[in-house]
């Protein structure tokens, strides 16, 4: 009788766990750009967002403040990038991940390439003013996934653009 309580435990908590594993992929973590896309948007910022991740923890995140800063450079990959190296207590973003819902530009693609992060997922592209397009090249061990929710921060993109029209 007891063999059979701990196998239906055993059981019990391996289908816990594994649900547990299964629960930050990249369009978990996309989703929490996303809402920082959506702040920079009511805001009046372009709404692009971005999540810096290690080990499955959000350790910075922002949004573009362009705008509200007046500085050009004040991009959300930039803030995120800012904000990690100072929750990490150093310059290299080695086994993060940034999440970001726009393909980076040429100076968000050199500002990752010098922090040797290890990984980059972006949403939509950028086919203007992308890093890809520019031809900016990332640090040779990053790794890239593209258009993890794309749809999502594409059409996030055109309603912003349609507003600013009326």
């Amino acid at each position: 009788m007891f063999s059979i309580f701990v196998r239906q435990l055993n059981n019990s908590l391996c289908g816990i766990w594994g649900l547990m594993e299964n629960i930050f992929t990249d369009e978990y973590f996309m989703k929490k750009a996303l809402q920082e896309a959506e702040m920079a948007f009511d805001k009046g910022e372009i709404p692009v967002g971005a999540v810096i991740v290690v080990n499955n923890t959000v350790i910075a995140r922002s949004h573009n403040l362009t705008e509200l800063l007046n500085d050009v450079t004040a991009h959300a990959e930039m803030q995120a990038i800012t904000a990690a190296a100072n929750f990490l207590g150093g310059k290299y973003l080695k086994d993060c991940t940034l999440y970001v819902t726009l393909e980076p530009c040429q100076m968000c693609a050199g500002a990752l390439y010098w922090s040797q992060i290890t990984k980059i997922v972006y949403g939509a592209s950028d086919d203007h003013r992308g890093f890809v397009k520019m031809g900016t090249q990332l640090h040779p061990k990053t790794v890239v996934v593209r258009g993890v929710m794309a749809n999502e921060a594409s059409e996030l993109m055109k309603r912003f653009f349609a507003e600013r029209r009326k």
